[in-house]
Protein backbone atom coordinates (compact mmCIF):
# COMPACT_ATOMS: atom_id res chain seq x y z
CA UNK A 1 0.00 0.00 0.00
CA UNK A 2 1.63 3.26 -1.16
CA UNK A 3 1.36 6.58 0.63
CA UNK A 4 0.64 8.44 -2.60
CA UNK A 5 -2.21 8.42 -5.11
CA UNK A 6 -2.00 7.90 -8.85
CA UNK A 7 -2.99 11.52 -9.35
CA UNK A 8 -0.04 12.59 -7.21
CA UNK A 9 2.26 10.27 -9.16
CA UNK A 10 0.99 11.89 -12.36
CA UNK A 11 1.79 15.43 -11.20
CA UNK A 12 5.18 14.47 -9.78
CA UNK A 13 6.22 12.62 -12.92
CA UNK A 14 4.99 15.53 -15.04
CA UNK A 15 7.05 17.98 -13.00
CA UNK A 16 10.19 15.95 -13.67
CA UNK A 17 9.85 16.61 -17.42
CA UNK A 18 10.67 20.28 -16.77
CA UNK A 19 14.30 21.35 -16.43
CA UNK A 20 15.91 24.28 -14.66
CA UNK A 21 16.51 27.63 -16.37
CA UNK A 22 13.88 26.95 -19.04
CA UNK A 23 10.61 28.68 -19.92
CA UNK A 24 7.29 26.82 -19.83
CA UNK A 25 3.99 28.11 -21.21
CA UNK A 26 1.65 26.23 -18.89
CA UNK A 27 -2.06 25.58 -19.01
CA UNK A 28 -4.22 25.81 -15.90
CA UNK A 29 -4.78 22.64 -13.91
CA UNK A 30 -2.33 19.75 -13.90
CA UNK A 31 0.27 21.52 -16.12
CA UNK A 32 0.47 24.52 -13.78
CA UNK A 33 0.59 22.37 -10.64
CA UNK A 34 3.40 20.26 -12.14
CA UNK A 35 5.29 23.40 -13.19
CA UNK A 36 4.92 24.96 -9.75
CA UNK A 37 6.14 21.74 -8.15
CA UNK A 38 9.18 21.64 -10.42
CA UNK A 39 9.94 25.27 -9.58
CA UNK A 40 9.88 24.53 -5.86
CA UNK A 41 11.77 21.21 -5.88
CA UNK A 42 14.37 20.87 -8.63
CA UNK A 43 14.03 23.77 -11.10
CA UNK A 44 14.13 27.09 -9.18
CA UNK A 45 15.10 28.90 -12.38
CA UNK A 46 12.04 27.65 -14.29
CA UNK A 47 10.03 30.58 -15.69
CA UNK A 48 6.27 29.94 -15.77
CA UNK A 49 4.24 31.84 -18.37
CA UNK A 50 0.44 31.95 -18.22
CA UNK A 51 -2.01 32.85 -20.95
CA UNK A 52 -3.42 35.92 -19.22
CA UNK A 53 -0.09 37.72 -19.59
CA UNK A 54 1.81 36.61 -16.49
CA UNK A 55 5.52 35.96 -16.98
CA UNK A 56 7.59 34.46 -14.18
CA UNK A 57 4.59 33.46 -12.05
CA UNK A 58 5.24 31.82 -8.68
CA UNK A 59 1.93 30.26 -7.61
CA UNK A 60 1.07 30.62 -3.93
CA UNK A 61 0.54 27.45 -1.91
CA UNK A 62 -3.12 26.80 -1.22
CA UNK A 63 -4.24 29.47 -3.68
CA UNK A 64 -3.59 27.98 -7.11
CA UNK A 65 -5.58 29.82 -9.82
CA UNK A 66 -8.46 28.13 -11.61
CA UNK A 67 -8.25 30.55 -14.53
CA UNK A 68 -5.44 32.38 -16.31
CA UNK A 69 -7.45 35.59 -16.02
CA UNK A 70 -7.75 35.83 -12.24
CA UNK A 71 -5.30 37.80 -10.13
CA UNK A 72 -4.06 34.72 -8.28
CA UNK A 73 -2.36 33.68 -11.52
CA UNK A 74 -0.19 36.80 -11.30
CA UNK A 75 1.26 35.99 -7.88
CA UNK A 76 5.00 36.56 -7.80
CA UNK A 77 5.20 37.40 -11.50
CA UNK A 78 8.21 39.27 -12.81
CA UNK A 79 6.16 40.87 -15.58
CA UNK A 80 2.46 41.45 -16.26
CA UNK A 81 1.78 41.99 -19.93
CA UNK A 82 -1.16 41.19 -22.20
CA UNK A 83 -2.45 38.03 -23.82
CA UNK A 84 -1.34 39.22 -27.25
CA UNK A 85 2.25 39.68 -26.06
CA UNK A 86 2.66 36.22 -24.53
CA UNK A 87 1.41 34.59 -27.72
CA UNK A 88 3.66 36.75 -29.89
CA UNK A 89 6.59 35.49 -27.79
CA UNK A 90 5.41 31.94 -28.53
CA UNK A 91 5.30 32.66 -32.26
CA UNK A 92 8.88 33.95 -32.04
CA UNK A 93 9.98 30.62 -30.55
CA UNK A 94 10.93 31.96 -27.12
CA UNK A 95 9.35 29.21 -25.00
CA UNK A 96 11.14 25.93 -24.35
CA UNK A 97 8.01 24.04 -23.35
CA UNK A 98 4.31 24.15 -24.01
CA UNK A 99 2.52 22.14 -21.30
CA UNK A 100 -1.21 21.42 -21.70
CA UNK A 101 -3.93 19.02 -20.62
CA UNK A 102 -6.03 16.67 -22.72
CA UNK A 103 -9.73 15.91 -23.27
CA UNK A 104 -9.14 13.32 -25.98
CA UNK A 105 -5.86 12.30 -27.63
CA UNK A 106 -5.22 10.01 -30.59
CA UNK A 107 -2.26 7.88 -31.66
CA UNK A 108 -0.53 10.85 -33.34
CA UNK A 109 -0.88 13.25 -30.42
CA UNK A 110 -3.76 15.32 -31.78
CA UNK A 111 -5.74 16.79 -28.89
CA UNK A 112 -9.45 17.47 -28.49
CA UNK A 113 -10.63 19.92 -25.83
CA UNK A 114 -13.71 21.11 -27.75
CA UNK A 115 -16.56 18.61 -28.14
CA UNK A 116 -17.35 14.93 -27.72
CA UNK A 117 -19.58 13.63 -30.50
CA UNK A 118 -20.58 15.38 -33.74
CA UNK A 119 -19.67 19.06 -33.80
CA UNK A 120 -23.23 19.98 -34.89
CA UNK A 121 -24.88 18.13 -31.97
CA UNK A 122 -22.18 17.24 -29.43
CA UNK A 123 -22.89 14.93 -26.51
CA UNK A 124 -20.44 16.90 -24.34
CA UNK A 125 -18.99 20.38 -24.68
CA UNK A 126 -15.43 20.64 -23.35
CA UNK A 127 -13.74 23.92 -22.30
CA UNK A 128 -12.50 24.67 -25.82
CA UNK A 129 -9.10 25.68 -27.10
CA UNK A 130 -8.31 28.78 -25.10
CA UNK A 131 -4.64 29.26 -25.93
CA UNK A 132 -3.89 25.54 -26.32
CA UNK A 133 -3.82 25.54 -30.11
CA UNK A 134 -1.28 28.37 -30.15
CA UNK A 135 0.81 26.74 -27.43
CA UNK A 136 0.90 23.39 -29.22
CA UNK A 137 1.58 25.02 -32.59
CA UNK A 138 4.49 27.25 -31.55
CA UNK A 139 6.39 26.11 -28.44
CA UNK A 140 9.60 24.14 -28.97
CA UNK A 141 8.66 21.01 -27.03
CA UNK A 142 5.04 20.08 -26.40
CA UNK A 143 4.32 18.13 -23.21
CA UNK A 144 0.85 16.67 -22.62
CA UNK A 145 -0.53 15.48 -19.30
CA UNK A 146 -3.75 13.60 -18.57
CA UNK A 147 -5.47 10.85 -16.68
CA UNK A 148 -5.27 7.62 -18.70
CA UNK A 149 -8.71 6.34 -19.75
CA UNK A 150 -10.01 4.52 -22.82
CA UNK A 151 -12.48 7.35 -23.48
CA UNK A 152 -9.55 9.80 -23.65
CA UNK A 153 -7.10 7.71 -25.68
CA UNK A 154 -9.06 7.19 -28.89
CA UNK A 155 -8.29 6.01 -32.42
CA UNK A 156 -9.42 9.38 -33.80
CA UNK A 157 -10.33 12.50 -31.83
CA UNK A 158 -13.88 13.80 -32.33
CA UNK A 159 -12.52 17.31 -32.92
CA UNK A 160 -8.93 18.34 -33.59
CA UNK A 161 -8.51 21.33 -31.26
CA UNK A 162 -4.71 21.28 -31.10
CA UNK A 163 -2.46 19.65 -33.70
CA UNK A 164 -0.15 16.81 -32.87
CA UNK A 165 1.43 15.07 -35.83
CA UNK A 166 -1.92 15.24 -37.71
CA UNK A 167 -2.01 11.98 -39.73
CA UNK A 168 1.52 10.98 -38.76
CA UNK A 169 4.78 10.97 -40.66
CA UNK A 170 5.72 14.40 -42.01
CA UNK A 171 2.19 15.84 -41.99
CA UNK A 172 2.85 18.30 -39.14
CA UNK A 173 5.86 19.77 -40.93
CA UNK A 174 4.06 19.85 -44.28
CA UNK A 175 1.28 21.85 -42.63
CA UNK A 176 3.86 24.51 -41.76
CA UNK A 177 4.29 23.61 -38.09
CA UNK A 178 8.07 23.35 -38.14
CA UNK A 179 9.19 25.30 -35.07
CA UNK A 180 8.16 22.85 -32.34
CA UNK A 181 6.85 19.33 -31.86
CA UNK A 182 5.06 17.10 -29.36
CA UNK A 183 7.68 15.14 -27.45
CA UNK A 184 6.11 13.40 -24.43
CA UNK A 185 2.75 12.46 -22.95
CA UNK A 186 2.51 11.81 -19.22
CA UNK A 187 -0.39 9.91 -17.69
CA UNK A 188 -1.16 8.33 -14.34
CA UNK A 189 -0.25 4.98 -15.92
CA UNK A 190 2.74 5.68 -18.13
CA UNK A 191 5.08 7.98 -20.01
CA UNK A 192 4.96 8.07 -23.81
CA UNK A 193 7.16 9.53 -26.51
CA UNK A 194 6.63 9.53 -30.31
CA UNK A 195 8.27 7.11 -32.74
CA UNK A 196 10.71 9.24 -34.79
CA UNK A 197 9.47 8.27 -38.28
CA UNK A 198 5.76 7.51 -38.01
CA UNK A 199 5.35 9.93 -35.07
CA UNK A 200 3.02 7.43 -33.46
CA UNK A 201 2.52 7.51 -29.70
CA UNK A 202 4.89 4.99 -28.09
CA UNK A 203 4.95 3.55 -24.58
CA UNK A 204 8.25 4.50 -22.99
CA UNK A 205 7.97 3.90 -19.22
CA UNK A 206 5.43 2.68 -16.66
CA UNK A 207 4.28 4.35 -13.48
CA UNK A 208 5.03 2.42 -10.25
CA UNK A 209 2.82 -0.64 -9.87
CA UNK A 210 1.48 -0.51 -13.46
CA UNK A 211 2.03 -3.13 -16.17
CA UNK A 212 1.81 -2.92 -19.96
CA UNK A 213 -1.48 -4.87 -20.12
CA UNK A 214 -3.18 -2.31 -17.86
CA UNK A 215 -2.05 0.54 -20.12
CA UNK A 216 -3.31 -1.26 -23.23
CA UNK A 217 -6.66 -1.97 -21.57
CA UNK A 218 -7.07 1.76 -20.87
CA UNK A 219 -6.21 2.72 -24.47
CA UNK A 220 -8.67 2.74 -27.37
CA UNK A 221 -6.13 1.68 -29.99
CA UNK A 222 -3.26 -0.78 -30.31
CA UNK A 223 -0.25 0.62 -28.48
CA UNK A 224 3.19 0.90 -29.95
CA UNK A 225 5.63 -0.26 -27.26
CA UNK A 226 9.34 0.61 -26.99
CA UNK A 227 11.75 -2.36 -27.16
CA UNK A 228 12.78 -1.54 -23.58
CA UNK A 229 10.06 -0.19 -21.29
CA UNK A 230 11.38 1.69 -18.29
CA UNK A 231 9.90 2.23 -14.85
CA UNK A 232 9.26 5.69 -13.41
CA UNK A 233 10.55 6.40 -9.92
CA UNK A 234 7.88 6.80 -7.21
CA UNK A 235 7.30 10.26 -5.72
CA UNK A 236 9.78 11.21 -3.01
CA UNK A 237 8.83 12.38 0.46
CA UNK A 238 9.91 15.91 -0.45
CA UNK A 239 7.92 15.97 -3.69
CA UNK A 240 4.77 14.76 -1.92
CA UNK A 241 5.18 17.27 0.91
CA UNK A 242 5.60 20.19 -1.49
CA UNK A 243 2.79 19.03 -3.78
CA UNK A 244 0.29 18.64 -0.95
CA UNK A 245 1.26 22.02 0.46
CA UNK A 246 0.81 23.59 -2.99
CA UNK A 247 -2.69 22.14 -3.34
CA UNK A 248 -3.90 22.45 0.26
CA UNK A 249 -1.84 25.30 1.66
CA UNK A 250 0.77 25.29 4.42
CA UNK A 251 -0.21 23.67 7.73
CA UNK A 252 -1.53 26.04 10.41
CA UNK A 253 1.06 27.48 12.76
CA UNK A 254 1.40 25.58 16.02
Amino acid sequence: MSDWTREEALIVAGSRLLHDDRIVFAGIGAPLVAAALAQRVHAPGLTIVLEGGCIGAKPRAGALPTSTNEMRSAHGSEMLTGIVDVFLYAQRGLYDYGFVGVGQIDRFGNVNTSVIGPRERPAVRLPGSGGANDIVSHCREILLITKHERRRFVERVDFRTSPGYLGGGDERALAGLTRGRPTQVMTDLALFDFEPTSHELRLQALQPGVEVDEVQEATGFELLVSPVVGRLTPPTVEELHVLRELCEGPPPAA
